[in-house]
Parts: structure tokens; C-alpha cells; sequence
């Protein structure tokens, strides 16, 4: 009896549609939850971002989406300051990145006018 051949197929790279967005999480305000963008990223869970209002931080990737969500630099996410950790002018402040948006929800935000002009990519101060 002869073998019979299989075909295996790549899942993934056939042609992808458009998720459809029902919900999207805003940032608590009440909370001190904001919107921010990732700057850099330096390793061991943390990386340089740019807040809403205009501060640099150093986010750390908190544990709940340390290891399901990739987040990489340009990302648009949500952040939490540290509110027990005293600011100084040689130091950065320290926060807790809480949320990361796909690509589909930041042009849902983007369309509806939610996010704040200073976090365009272009327009970043470093």
C-alpha cells in the first residue's frame, strides 16, 4: 500500500480581516490612570514613556500582562503613576503601564477624537 500525502497549510497568512471593535477601555481618571506612548524600551520589564501630560516616566509592565501582551516602542498604552514615589529634577518619575491598545482600537480612539494631540507620534519631544 502506497502512503498517502498530506498538506500541511500555515495558519495565520491568509488574508486578514478587520477585527470589529465593540468595547474600548479608556484610562480612570478618578484613578490617575492616562494615555501614553512607549519612547524606549531598556529591558527587564521597562521602558521609557511619554505621558499625556507631558512628562517622561519609566514604565514598568505590570504582572497581569507581563508575559500575554508584547508591547513594542511607538505603542499607544495606559499608564499609572506612582503616586508614593517623590519626583525630583535628576530623576525620571516611575509608573505602571496597565493596558496596550491594538492597532484596530488606536484608530477607533484616533477617529473619534480620544487621544490627546501631544501623543502623535510625530510629535514626541525627546
Amino acid at each position: 500500500m502506497a502512503k498517502k500525502k498530506t498538506v500541511q497549510r500555515k495558519k495565520g497568512k491568509g488574508p486578514q480581516e478587520e477585527p470589529v471593535i465593540t468595547r474600548v477601555k479608556y484610562p480612570k481618571r478618578s484613578l490617575g490612570e492616562m494615555f501614553a506612548r512607549v519612547v524606549e524600551i531598556y529591558g527587564n520589564d521597562r521602558m521609557g514613556v511619554f505621558c499625556e501630560d507631558g512628562k517622561h516616566r519609566i514604565g514598568r509592565i505590570r504582572g497581569k500582562i507581563k508575559k500575554r501582551v508584547w508591547i513594542r516602542k511607538g505603542d499607544l498604552i495606559v499608564i499609572n503613576p506612582w503616586e508614593f514615589e517623590t519626583e525630583t529634577t535628576d530623576k525620571l518619575g516611575k509608573c505602571e503601564i496597565t493596558w496596550r491598545y491594538t492597532r484596530a482600537e488606536i484608530s477607533w480612539l484616533e477617529r473619534n477624537n480620544k487621544v490627546p494631540e501631544i501623543l502623535d507620534i510625530n510629535n514626541i519631544p525627546l
